[in-house]
């Protein structure tokens, strides 16, 4: 593996299209991340060629930004007083949640609570540590996250620790994805719900919220 001086995090618009999404429709948002506070923002996800309406929607959106700087520690979650979990990308993910238990257990108990579990991107590596603590979770599901293929298209393999197509496909999950990198995909297996890329973020968090009217009907 190549080293980089790149900085990483979250994919900026991973966190508004879904989060814009789930609150137009009426649903209150609460953030969390590993360490609380505020999260770090993947740089190139600011660049004005990365700019989208829902980013910036957030530039001008004051109660939002301060969530966003505010976000609860994960030890805080309580997964009684949520009904669905979101996991944005960005390559954070990939380091952080894929080897972090609270988060892993976090996704474990909304699927055993019989609540939607969504994730987009670089944000399925979080199913890792889920699939560590129980074991066989991801054997025959249908999921989908950032390609092998997408992920040699912008050069940054050597610059991550593994390939995320390569280890979800290693812990025995079905993974497709679009025809076409970079095109918009989603993935549902029952409360499992994934998006392959930036683009379908939006996509992944209305078949969240489709699951939800389900659960709710």
């Amino acid at each position: 593996m190549e080293y980089t001086t790149n900085k990483t995090g979250v994919w900026l618009g991973e966190f508004t299209e879904p989060y814009y999404e789930f609150v137009d429709k009426g649903y209150e948002v609460e953030l969390a991340s590993p360490k609380g506070g505020e999260p770090p923002i993947d740089p190139m996800s600011k660049m004005t060629v990365h700019m989208t309406g829902s980013n910036r929607r957030y530039q001008e959106d004051k109660v939002a930004q301060i969530k966003f700087e505010n976000t609860l520690n994960l030890e805080q979650v309580n997964v009684d007083e949520f009904d669905s979990l979101f996991i944005p990308g960005g390559n954070g993910p990939i380091w952080d949640l894929a080897t972090n238990a609270t988060s892993g257990q976090i996704i474990l108990d909304f699927l055993s609570a019989h609540k939607p579990v969504g994730a987009v991107c670089h944000g399925t590596a979080a199913l890792i540590k889920a699939a560590e603590l129980q074991p066989g979770l991801l054997k025959g599901k249908r999921v989908t996250g950032f390609t092998n293929n997408e992920e040699a298209w912008l050069m940054r393999s050597d610059n991550v620790p593994y390939k995320l197509q390569t280890r979800l496909k290693g812990l025995g999950a079905d993974f497709h994805s679009a025809l076409v990198p970079f095109t918009s995909h989603v993935e549902e297996d029952g409360l499992l719900i994934t998006g392959q890329n930036p683009v379908s973020a939006g996509p992944t968090a209305k078949a969240v919220l489709k699951a939800l009217e389900a659960v709710h009907a």
